[in-house]
């Protein structure tokens, strides 16, 4: 089976959810035996030279790029706001260069599935059946308009609060006209999967989560090693969400719970962090690590995973990755939606700030109880969260 992945963005390095999803099925669909290329935008945000990506993973996809400014513009975003409909966080992904290429791509080649990266790849399906009869999947990470509409929910200012509310409605109307413009939808969870279906999808689904690699280093982390108790963060802080459940994290738990518990840890590590966030940070007494070269040694060196998010849609990866590492991880509702964790068993779950640190209380002064977390955790994932396992069941579903 030859499959083509069209992606807005590079997937390597894979430091988000998003590029992690996509690059772990792509090389897991290949090792279940399908040819593989991958079309993504080279954005200046996770720009990627195809010749600095590893053999090992060059040697098993064939990468084709073109440059596209996907840069948020205040001039483009004033135009887009007074002049279109369509929302401007999916009109940054519309591109003749890359319409061009992947028109030449389907030209010069056969594929039998054409797997689309999330839902601001869906105005290229019309050329797409254009120039090329494979099945169209549409890989839905989230929905997206449900990320704006919390967060309008959420932010304070005014101004903001009315221009995000403006964006989410357009991503609602943009999201439901692209229901059914595909031939095969691929959600992430089964939450995601119901709204579509109560929403109007017609087409054949098959709900593939985001897995990891049966032999990741996470897996192979000593459970009880890591300063404990001690508390960690991990995540893009150039993503909304994790900016706003973080900065609520700071200001309504961090601020009381290190005056209850002096001397306790608390460590932030992240891209992209502007300065403003990084002088809040460390005027917390929070230890801010920035972008991390290994991932793996930060979730060994820490044992306490917190993911306070208030928004946001799909699943999160770091939840995931934390569970895997024998972590044990305390999140919000919002934090672990699409994971069918058990509160209390392998994950502890608070959605307000008297909960949270109810939460670290429990679990920082009782080794035994995180000892327990941590394993049912490393299990869970283990038994739940096999990519390869995932991508074989993609790949029968694509066959049918």
């Amino acid at each position: 089976m030859r499959i083509l992945v069209v992606a807005n963005k590079m997937p390597y390095p894979a430091k988000d959810g998003g590029t992690i999803a996509t690059l772990s099925l792509a090389r897991s669909l290949r090792k279940c035996g399908c040819d593989v290329d991958l079309l993504a935008m080279n954005t200046p945000k996770h720009f990627c030279k195809v010749e600095d990506i590893p053999a090992e993973i060059s040697s098993e996809i064939n990468f084709f790029t073109v440059e596209v400014d996907t840069a948020i513009k205040a001039t483009k975003a004033l135009r887009n706001l007074l002049f279109s409909s369509m929302p401007y966080n999916a009109e940054r992904f519309v591109s003749k260069a890359f319409e061009e290429k992947l028109r030449s791509l389907l030209s010069e080649k056969q594929y039998d599935v054409i797997q689309l990266e999330g839902l601001y790849l869906c105005p290229y399906i019309e050329t797409i059946r254009k120039y090329s009869s494979a099945k169209i999947a549409l890989r839905a990470h989230n929905v997206e308009h449900e990320i704006w509409q919390r967060m309008v929910e959420n932010e304070k200012s005014l101004p903001k609060r009315l221009y995000k509310r403006i964006i989410a409605r357009r991503m609602r109307r943009f999201e439901l006209s692209c229901i059914n413009s595909y031939d095969l939808l691929v959600p992430i969870t089964e939450r995601d999967a119901d709204f579509f279906s109560q929403n109007g999808n017609a087409k054949p689904m098959h709900v593939v989560p985001l897995g990891l690699e049966p032999k990741s280093p996470l897996f192979s982390i000593d459970s009880s090693t890591g300063e404990f108790p001690s508390f960690s963060f991990l995540g893009a802080l150039d993503w909304q969400p994790n900016i706003e459940g973080l900065e609520w994290f700071v200001q309504n738990v961090w601020s009381e719970y290190r005056i209850r518990h002096s001397g306790v840890k608390f460590r932030v590590a992240g891209r992209n962090a502007d300065d403003r966030f990084v002088r809040f940070l460390i005027s917390n007494g929070i230890d801010y690590h920035g972008e991390l070269g290994n991932v793996a040694d930060f979730y060994a060196s820490g044992t306490i995973f917190v993911v306070p998010l208030m928004s946001g849609s799909g699943m999160r990866v770091k939840v995931v990755e934390a569970m895997a590492a024998g972590r044990a991880v305390i999140t919000t509702t919002i934090g672990t939606e699409g994971i069918a964790t058990e509160n209390g068993k392998n994950i502890l779950i608070a959605d307000e700030a008297s909960k949270f640190i109810e939460c670290m209380e429990k679990i920082a002064g009782n080794r035994a109880l995180f000892d327990d977390i941590s394993a049912n955790a490393r299990r869970f994932i283990r038994e739940n969260y096999d990519n390869d396992m995932i991508a074989q069941g993609l790949r029968d579903f694509y066959s049918i």
